[in-house]
């Protein structure tokens, strides 16, 4: 069986981008038993200023949509990151293997380190080395594949490389992981702003679907979306009609039809809202009742945790004990 893992991390509450992008995929298609491991990234949240409150706040709630979501615990392994020491352990040792310069071409360290810059905030030194800590996060399991949205691809690459590298300097310690992406709606797009992924860390942006919103806040956001301006109808064209495509991808993945095919069903913006307002409601509305029925007993989300990090524990650590014989370490 194909190893899977990947992350998500609590810098916001999740969205319909998250869950379009990335979770329904985990739950359709990538849980298998012993081989798939999902987990709550929370040491990432710590690369910028952050509440710890909040922090704490939304590990538990993004383990708990998940759970609602359909990750089950007998067919894969939910975990929080820092609940697993292994994560740190070896990126120490992959930080002693990258170089400053791959890390500072990262584009999202560019992005993020000129926004702190412009607003007079400095710039974590983990935000540069972040990467190294995803790398650790991805090999400390051996993982094969890893469900990431189209701005992780670099992280994935960077993994590779690091991975290559010990592995000829050191002895062969690692497998090769590969970044995989669904076919629609991989990036789905802020609903005020088409160029802008529709990201958690928005607050409370009025292009961002948050998966705990009301339906009527779901349904006035979808109605309010910017599409383009011209008279050429509803067609599915990402570069000149971003506004438009973003609604037809969000249609395409909550119904499984094919995004092109759907537009022609369309004569004006206003009908294409309203059923895509009204299919992100019906895709959510399972979702949020099942939160609400975990949320009410979060001493069963703690008990999942728990055993999911021992699980995943047991199978990081001789991989990191593996890479600490290799890079030249004594053993305890």
């Amino acid at each position: 069986m194909t190893r899977i893992f990947s992350g998500i991390k609590p810098t916001g509450h999740l969205t319909l981008g998250n869950y379009l992008g990335a979770v329904r995929q985990w739950v359709e298609a990538d849980q298998k038993p012993d081989d798939a491991l999902f987990c709550v990234v929370d040491l990432h949240a710590l690369t910028v200023d952050h509440d710890p409150a909040r922090v704490r706040r939304l590990s538990r709630q993004a383990a708990t949509l998940l759970l609602a979501a359909g990750l089950s615990p007998d067919r894969c392994t939910l975990f929080v990151q820092s609940h697993v020491d292994e994560h740190t352990r070896l990126a120490y040792l992959l930080e002693c293997t990258a170089t400053d310069g791959e890390l500072r071409r990262m584009v999202q360290y560019k992005e993020k380190a000129a926004q702190a810059r412009g607003a007079g905030a400095g710039v974590r030194l983990s935000l540069l080395t972040y990467p190294v800590l995803m790398a650790a996060d991805i090999l400390a399991y051996g993982s094969e594949e890893v469900p990431v949205g189209e701005d992780q691809r670099q992280h994935v690459e960077l993994t590779r490389d690091l991975a290559v590298r010990f592995n000829q300097r050191y002895g062969h310690t690692f497998t090769m992981p590969r970044a995989v992406h669904p076919a629609v709606a991989a990036r789905v797009m802020d609903l005020q702003d088409p160029a802008s992924k529709m990201g958690k860390s928005f607050g409370e942006g009025p292009g961002v679907v948050f998966l705990l919103d009301e339906p009527e806040a779901v349904r006035r956001k979808v109605m309010r979306a910017v599409t383009d301006s011209g008279d050429g109808g509803v067609v599915y064209d990402r570069a000149g009609r971003p506004g438009v495509a973003n609604l037809l991808d969000i249609l395409a993945a909550c119904t499984g039809g094919d995004p092109a095919a759907l537009a022609g069903g369309y004569g004006g913006y206003g009908a294409l809202k309203r059923d895509v307002a009204d299919a992100v409601v019906e895709v959510l509305r399972p979702l949020r009742e099942r939160h609400a029925e975990l949320a009410a007993d979060p001493a069963a989300v703690d008990r999942v945790l728990r055993e999911g990090a021992a699980r995943a524990r047991a199978l990081a650590r001789p991989v990191v004990d593996r890479a600490y014989e290799a890079i030249g370490l004594l053993a305890p």
